[in-house]
């Protein structure tokens, strides 16, 4: 007997064995990476220097990008600062240089490019201390967001709906900072910031997978636990990937078109976006299941006086 009509029927909590050895996987190989490789952060943890340039007519960002690269800053990042004639170059520390002859050197090379004179308007120093408190505070930013998360859940739901939402926005974190340390994509405040945003948007696609189960636990009289989170897994998946998919098509026009700047912001969305859309189906799912979780945990207590309500 269906316990649901008009809904799909994947047997999502049959595949979980499957795909908790490819989520244990995934894991691995980020952590490995992290220990080995570290992320590769960009000055605004490591500290370094920030050039401001006037040119005197607009400027393509590629060319200067490209002859930056050419003579050994290849980690420099250009922008647009205001207009296409203001150009605002961020450098990491260099061995060779010390903080003044590398923005001076940045300024001539520029020049010869440029071939004319520009206006350095602006030079500034973040220094690793500086670096070291984004660092610290950033990590600590994290933590309480879980923490905060923790507790809302579990007064809200369950204390074991609470764990599976925290599992699944740890898995979600862990692979999403093994992707960049795997491939060396730079990592600023940016990228945090999206971090922060992936915790925030997978929380709210368990929310949603949560409130329907916790529903059909109070709804369904007949049938195991395992069933009423499949029914309520294919209620719900509908909804889920076509959030997804609306999201993930704003993140790659970002990714395709929003200039290098935003590059690693829109790619920590998107692979945010694509481990979150899975660990809310089967990683927080077949948490609370593992943990089990039954009827009697979510039915409503009796409201007092409750049993004269059908005396006379």
């Amino acid at each position: 007997m269906q316990l649901f009509k008009k809904t799909t029927h994947i047997d999502f909590m049959g595949q979980r064995k499957y795909t908790l050895i490819f989520s244990t996987i995934l894991i691995l190989l980020s952590l490995t990476s992290l220990a080995l490789r570290g992320l590769n952060f960009g000055i605004d943890f490591t500290g370094g220097t920030i050039v401001e340039i006037g040119y005197p007519q607009p400027v393509d960002l590629s060319e200067v990008r490209t002859h930056l690269g050419d003579i050994g800053f290849q980690r420099a990042i250009v922008q647009h600062f205001g207009t296409t004639r203001d150009v605002l170059v961020r450098l990491p520390p260099h061995e060779d240089l010390d903080k003044a002859a590398l923005s001076t050197r940045i300024i001539q090379e520029l020049e010869v490019l440029a071939g004319t004179q520009l206006d350095l308007r602006r030079v500034e120093f973040v220094g690793p201390q500086v670096g070291k408190e984004l660092t610290e505070q950033g990590g600590l930013a994290m933590l309480v967001a879980l923490g905060a998360i923790l507790v809302y859940v579990a007064l809200r739901f369950e204390y074991r709906f609470a764990l599976g939402s925290v599992a699944a926005l740890i898995h979600d974190v862990v692979i999403t900072l093994g992707v960049f340390s795997a491939f060396a994509i730079e990592f600023d405040l940016t990228v945090l910031a999206a971090i922060l945003a992936v915790i925030g948007y997978s929380l709210n696609d368990t929310i949603v997978v949560f409130d329907r189960i916790r529903e059909n636990f109070r709804k369904i009289r007949k049938g195991m636990a395992i069933d009423i989170i499949n029914s309520s897994l294919n209620q719900t998946i509908a909804r889920t990937l076509i959030t997804s998919l609306t999201t993930l098509l704003v993140l790659i026009t970002l990714f395709l078109i929003g200039g290098q700047l935003i590059h690693s912001f829109s790619t920590a969305l998107i692979v945010g976006v694509l481990i979150g859309t899975y660990s809310s189906i089967y990683i927080a799912s077949a948490t609370v299941l593992a943990l089990g979780v039954s009827k009697a945990d979510l039915m409503a207590p009796p409201k007092e006086g409750a049993e004269f309500d059908g005396r006379p």
